[in-house]
């Protein structure tokens, strides 16, 4: 199986050049196949399917059509624009898929049937190869893939059911598809890992490598994780990423570093006092793990509420940064232990630990509330907080932002601008 399988690129651009540039590479780096994804075919039309058979003549073209209704009409369509394989949903009727045979059958084509949010894949899969179907496609949903779900536990049972050749995307990547080949997938569809990558030509190499020695490679991006390795992405990524992924969520509202090049991530610990009231703040130390943060309300105003000699308490204890909606002091000693705190004042007089305020519970601290557990990042940017709840989620979409800046400047550097590559004209509202 390992050496039959086919390795699909999916094309989810919005903007036909880049869609084509990034196929180019993808090709010399060993695809097989080349898909127009729904994005693309929605933005272009049906000249997205013409575009790439005329430059890749020799290439299987596969529509994502995501057809739902009149499938007669729209797999001739897309058969006449120079698609060999039509993608219709599962979830469509059985009148819709056999219609779609039918026209594949007249124009020299062939249906894969996509079982994206279909209840029971294993049991329409079997229903749909009854319809004359030539693929099944097991496809986990991006908004599913952020939260961590992949699609090999349902792409073994389906692959057990059916006769014909069944297809897996969702989050594919060059460590990961070993376990789909294992898995039994005839057709794999590799999107943003070779879509987003600085080297597309290199991406597809290194899966296609992986497909046929079934020995992983590693990889760096392009896979999302679970609960246990959401440090090691907020490591990577940006306040600005993690930004961007939270819907443009500002970060916390006049907290800034204490010096440039400051970093962390990790649990907030919280802390609730009163100004200038330090007791807390650093009894806070104490009970928070090794790598965790605290985060202090402190009223937003002097005085100060920490120092160097409770960071170097911190740091003894290993714990990840701090931050204060409040003040700081002793900032020069502070830099110099590389101890990241972040802070809304720095001043050089201390108050007094008279034991007023909590611990662990929730605070408002730079404008935003902040729970026990919630994950924070900051760096010269300044802090954000991702809700412990959505921290799975918000941490992946992160990544794929990361990932989507890293093509785009490749890109850029290649000679462009970003007004280019991203067609500003084209999107502006009218």
């Amino acid at each position: 199986m390992s050496r039959k399988s086919i390795l699909q690129v999916a094309l989810d651009f919005v903007d036909m050049h880049r869609a084509l540039g990034c196929a180019r590479e993808a090709v010399a780096g060993g695809v097989d196949w080349i898909e127009a994804g729904t994005p693309l075919i929605k933005a272009e039309g049906l000249n997205a399917i013409r575009e790439l058979h005329k430059a890749f003549p020799k290439h299987v073209i596969v529509a994502d059509m995501k057809t739902m209704d009149a499938g007669r009409a729209e797999v001739e369509i897309a058969a006449k624009a120079g698609a060999k394989v039509v993608h219709v949903l599962g979830a469509a009727s059985d009148s819709t898929i056999a219609e779609c045979v039918e026209a594949a059958k007249n124009y020299g084509a062939e249906v894969i049937v996509d079982m994206i949010e279909v209840k029971d894949p294993v049991k329409r899969a079997k229903e749909v190869e009854k319809l004359g179907v030539n693929y099944i496609g097991i496809h986990t949903p991006i908004d599913e893939q952020m939260k961590g779900k992949e699609p090999f536990e349902m792409l073994r049972k389906v692959v057990s059911v059916v006769s014909i050749p069944v297809a897996v995307a969702g989050g594919i990547n060059s460590e990961n598809v070993v376990e789909a080949v294992k898995a039994g997938a005839s057709i794999i569809i590799a999107g943003g890992s070779i879509t987003k990558s600085k080297d597309a030509k290199k991406a597809a190499s290194e899966i296609k490598k992986a497909m046929l020695s079934l020995k992983k490679v590693d990889s760096k991006f392009f896979k999302r994780v679970g609960e246990e390795d959401i440090l090691k992405v907020l490591s990577l990524v940006s306040t600005a990423n993690i930004s961007d992924a939270l819907h443009r969520l500002p970060c916390l509202s006049g907290i800034k570093p204490l010096a440039p090049g400051m970093r962390m991530a990790g649990k907030a610990v919280t802390v609730r006092t009163y100004p200038g009231d330090w007791a807390k703040p650093v009894e806070a130390v104490d009970i928070a793990k090794p790598g965790e943060i605290i985060v202090i309300d402190a009223g937003g105003v002097a005085p100060a509420v920490w120092g160097e000699l409770a960071t170097q308490s911190a740091k003894r204890r290993k714990l990840g940064g701090l931050v204060i909606d409040g003040a700081i002091r002793d900032s020069r000693e502070i830099v110099d232990l590389k101890f990241p705190a972040f802070s809304r004042l720095v001043t050089s007089h201390a108050g007094e630990p008279k034991g007023f305020g909590e611990l662990n519970v929730p605070v408002m601290v730079g404008g935003q509330k902040v729970f026990p557990g919630d994950w924070i990042v900051g760096d010269d940017d300044g802090v954000m907080v991702i809700p412990a709840d959505k921290a799975v989620e918000f941490t992946n979409r992160a990544m794929d932002v990361l990932e989507k800046e890293n093509r785009l400047r490749k890109e850029i550097l290649e000679g462009s601008t970003l007004s280019s590559v991203m067609d500003i004209l084209k999107w502006e509202k009218k």
